[in-house]
């Protein structure tokens, strides 16, 4: 038996995010950033400095858009990237002065929204949210990885 279309996972995934991002790109407009630069900046102001495939895997944002991210992101002046002295092959994404200043103006009205979504359910409901949303995730990935039956 199928589901009813509205109650599908990809359409309450869709109107959840539908419903909570607005405020966060407003936010997110008034610093100049995107969506995706925000969760890159959002990365290096908590791992200090980072590889191109840490921010892809991390962020969830695939490589190939990454490299325009970090463009304009070091184009605004908010992260460099710097050769590893250890492996010159490597190399890392760090922000600047100027990108951890951002930190400060910008988290904790992240934080204001975060408070006010969580706020519209119980703690407990929030963690069992999490909770199953991660198992969904974790399927699926490991799923993923398996022959489709569509193949046949």
């Amino acid at each position: 038996m199928t589901a009813n279309f509205d109650q599908s996972l990809p359409m309450i995934l869709h109107r959840a995010l539908d419903a909570t991002m607005p405020d966060y790109r407003e936010l997110f407009a008034k610093f100049n950033l995107t969506e995706q630069q925000w969760r890159v900046l959002r990365v290096l102001w908590s791992a200090k400095k980072a590889t191109s495939a840490d921010l892809s895997s991390r962020t969830l944002l695939p490589a190939p858009s990454l490299v325009g991210i970090l463009d304009r992101l070091e184009k605004k002046g908010l992260v460099n990237r710097v050769r590893s002295v250890k492996d010159r092959r490597a190399v890392f994404v760090i922000a600047t002065a100027q990108g951890r200043a951002l930190e400060a103006q910008v988290t904790p009205l992240v934080s204001d929204i975060d408070q006010r979504l969580r706020a519209s359910v119980s703690p407990e409901e929030w963690q069992v949210m999490q909770t199953v949303l991660q198992k969904i995730a974790q399927s699926a990935a490991a799923t993923a990885s398996q022959p489709s039956e569509l193949a046949t």
